[in-house]
């Protein structure tokens, strides 16, 4: 399943040290991790279904790197600025990663 992209993110890199420092300690068993991370890729694919915008747009300066592979877009962007609504968000480099599941894009 896609949503394992997420286990990529800071969230999803702190859940790992702290699960792998509790194998360590012999907290938990490995079976015990496989659930729970298979409970953070449902939760987190649940939580963005439910809160993000529908709809966000974006501008870049300039397209720094783009790949297609095994139905994944992966665009590095720089001077890129966000709009959702009246709000403009503007960040230095973004990576955007677009995943076709299912005949759907994410």
């Amino acid at each position: 399943m896609n949503s394992e992209l997420y286990r990529h993110t800071t969230l999803g890199n702190a859940l790992e040290d702290t699960l792998e420092e509790m194998i360590q300690e012999g907290i938990v068993s490995d079976d015990l991790v496989r659930a729970i991370w298979k409970k953070y890729d449902k939760s987190i694919t649940k939580a963005l279904q439910k809160r993000a915008a529908a709809k966000l747009t974006f501008k870049a300066d300039k397209l720094v790197n783009y790949r297609f592979c095994d139905n994944v877009w992966t665009l590095i962007l720089e001077g890129v600025e966000f709009r959702d609504g009246p709000h403009t968000y503007e960040v230095d480099k973004v990576k955007v990663v677009a995943v076709l599941e299912k005949n759907k894009w994410h």
